[in-house]
């Protein structure tokens, strides 16, 4: 009975949040910004004591560290979506029919929308400020990592919302508890989709436990396939900013494939991994032609479980391929769908590429680092999904709503 009074209390601000105006949402979006910059002490204070009871050496704990430049970070992604137009009202389709009937689809908010996360406390500030600017209500199920970092940046939230004249329950925390991640997946009625962002484990719990509707957001196994036509210069930076730019987040290189006409080649694109420190799991070939190149201690051989593995710490596999159709098929075999990219000076082969890799967003020449909703001038980012119904790669505003049927009418009847 408790959590169907939470959802409850939910259901309800939804429906007062689609009716709110857009220039008063942007108001609440620039002033949760700024109060989010003024109360950084506190919400650093409790990361901090969340920091305390992770190991540094978890490859959890960067997600789960703030900073002041990545607090001022989240505020200036929360600013741009108060830039943004609203996804609400967009007149997706519109005709009359033969009997004078007036048929308008428009978007509209899905109404509640539930999030799973694990230690990311910056999921926090970006879904709120999605929701609200999508006219969604949000029901938060944070990892017990990031427990007292959700806390303190949902106090703000609420604050911020009160002084509006907003109901608070528009943006709602769940007990950091597998209870409440069991009744969020189970509150239909309540919740309209739930979208979980986490782990390849979380997400295959989620998708095989739910009964609401999901929408998966997937791990990121990314690969970067360096063809026989690779330009070296340009190789060696997009390979090194994919992998060490940050290593935790989704969208870092996991896998470098390498045509076998490059292996010569394979340790000046290495080279910058070692500085950071970077473990690279090298086949029989990729071995052979960075022995005494790359430093021995950071240097190992590939096992069956270095392929197909999303690493999210410094680490890196190197696969050797004779083709480009071996490497398409190595892909085809081992991608998360998420990112994938080709370094080519081959325009034929970069098309080719792109066109037939399976994956939410395909690169050339440039690395999977960018696969962002803010890169992508969406602002802030719900998710990368990786599944094909509704939405694909980024989910911003746009991807928060649905639509609904507006019929207008002047007596018309359906004949018998």
């Amino acid at each position: 009975m408790e959590f169907e009074y939470i959802f409850n209390k939910v259901k309800a601000a939804s429906r007062e949040l689609a009716v709110l105006k857009e220039e008063k949402v942007n108001a609440i979006l620039r002033d949760l910004s700024d109060e989010i910059v003024k109360c950084q002490d506190s919400i650093l204070a409790a990361n901090k004591e969340d920091l305390s009871q992770m190991d540094p050496s978890n490859p959890m704990y960067d997600r789960l560290k703030l900073t002041s430049e990545r607090i001022e970070g989240i505020a200036s992604d929360n600013r741009k979506v108060a830039t943004l137009p609203s996804p609400l009202g967009r007149v997706l389709k519109h005709s009359v029919l033969p009997n004078g009937l007036g048929l308008t689809r428009i978007s509209v908010p899905f109404g509640v929308i539930g999030i799973i996360y694990e230690a990311r406390p910056n999921v926090t500030v970006d879904v709120a400020s999605l929701c609200l600017k999508s006219g969604n209500a949000c029901v938060l199920k944070g990892g017990k990592d990031a427990d007292n970092s959700n806390r303190a940046i949902v106090e703000v939230i609420h604050e911020v919302l009160e002084r509006h004249g907003v109901n608070p329950d528009a943006v709602t925390l769940l007990p950091a508890t597998h209870e409440a991640t069991k009744e969020m997946l189970h509150a239909v009625g309540y919740i309209d989709v739930v979208i979980p962002r986490g782990s390849s484990r979380l997400i295959k719990f989620v998708r095989e436990n739910a009964v609401v509707p999901v929408i998966e957001t997937g791990a990121g196994i990314c690969h970067c396939y360096f063809d026989e036509y690779g330009d070296l210069e340009k190789g060696t930076r997009i390979i090194n900013n994919a992998k060490t730019r940050r290593v935790s987040v989704c969208n870092a290189l996991d896998c470098l494939i390498l045509h076998a006409s490059r292996l010569d080649d394979l340790a000046t694109l290495c080279a910058p991994l070692a500085e950071s420190k970077v473990i690279i799991y090298a086949d029989e070939r990729a071995f052979m032609a960075l022995e005494g190149k790359y430093p021995v201690e950071l240097l190992e051989h590939a096992t069956i479980e270095s392929f197909g593995t999303e690493f999210q710490s410094y680490k890196m596999a190197v696969k050797v391929v004779d083709s480009f159709a071996e490497a398409l098929e190595y892909i085809a075999n081992n991608s998360s769908k998420h990112s994938e990219s080709i370094v080519t000076e081959n325009k034929e082969l970069a098309d080719t590429f792109l066109m037939a890799v399976d994956a939410a967003c395909v690169y050339a020449n440039a690395p999977t680092s960018f696969t962002d909703g803010a890169q992508f001038g969406l602002g802030a980012e719900i998710g990368i999904s990786t599944q094909k119904l509704h939405a694909r790669g980024p989910m911003a505003l746009e991807e928060m709503t649905t639509y609904k049927w507006i019929i207008r009418g002047n007596g018309q009847i359906r004949p018998k």
